[in-house]
């Protein structure tokens, strides 16, 4: 189980809360965020996460940019200014240290 300040990712049951509440994530939001959640504070690459998500098909950036923009609207008190999911621009994209 991962806690960064009110977000709890519980990778086992395969849930995510936000100040208690549960978060209702589709499975590539889910992979996205664990895999951000395995090492806090390490910047993850667009190719890294892109490999996260592929089930075999074709993923594109755009596709991960959706998840992403997504995934904030779920989890972020405000997505506009991400306290969670961190953009590292040129690079990739983090989760804050806890």
């Amino acid at each position: 189980m991962t806690q960064i300040g009110e977000l709890v990712l519980d990778a086992a049951a395969h849930r995510v809360y936000v100040d208690g509440v549960t978060v209702q994530l589709t499975p590539a939001e889910f992979r996205i965020l664990a895999a951000l959640c395995e090492s806090p504070g390490q910047v993850f690459t667009r190719s890294q996460l892109l490999d996260r998500l592929s089930d075999g098909g074709s993923i594109y950036e755009r596709t991960l940019d959706r998840h992403i923009n997504n995934l904030r609207k779920k989890i972020e008190p405000n997505p506009r200014d991400p306290q969670y999911v961190q953009t590292v621009y040129g690079v990739g994209y983090r989760v804050r240290r806890p």
